[in-house]
């Protein structure tokens, strides 16, 4: 008589996703790319390459409701315009 073998249930929760975690790895990778290049003010250029598609996804998130995304992102209205513009963001 053959026994069936049955693996074991695998978990269905992956471990979460840390963004903190993800953000280092991209600056590791990115300065280890850098190759002797000088850069400057790194601070603003990861600010700003977090900040549009923050407010893209956000807003893509919420329909476009520029009221709900200002809310979902902890701002005023008239900041979360002010950044679309600044970003290019319609």
């Amino acid at each position: 008589m053959l026994e069936s073998f049955e693996s074991p249930p695998k978990d269905p929760s992956p471990a979460p996703v840390v963004l903190s975690e993800q953000v280092r790895a991209a600056l590791v990778n990115y300065l280890s790319q850098l190759d002797g290049i000088s850069v400057t003010d790194i601070y603003t250029l990861v600010m700003s390459e977090v900040e549009r598609p923050l407010i893209r996804t956000v807003l893509e998130h919420c329909c476009h409701n520029q009221t709900r995304a200002a809310q979902l992102l902890g701002l005023s209205r008239s900041t979360l315009r002010k950044k679309m513009l600044q970003h290019g963001i319609e």
